[in-house]
């Protein structure tokens, strides 16, 4: 597993905990994508890594799409849900 070479960004709140989750769950970046693309959601390797990295901003469609995904609340996501 490779880490991630730059600090965290600013441009999204969620980033960090689709990390977490995606390897909680033992979910592959390009599992999710492929998920995210059943769902609609267009999204390159780099793409999910600058998301993953909060260095790129995300629609509310892509959140509601990873909370899918993910198994998780969009509330969650968002940080206002504990673990």
């Amino acid at each position: 597993m490779r880490l991630r070479n730059q600090e965290l960004g600013s441009r999204n709140l969620i980033g960090e905990r689709v990390s977490k989750k995606r390897k909680e769950i033992g979910m592959k970046q390009k599992d999710l994508l492929t998920q995210l693309q059943i769902r609609g959601i267009e999204l390159n390797p780099s793409g999910l890594s600058k998301l993953e990295g909060q260095i790129r901003s995300v629609s509310d469609y892509e959140i509601i799409a990873l909370a899918e995904v993910l198994g998780v609340s969009v509330s969650w996501l968002l940080g206002l849900e504990d673990d």
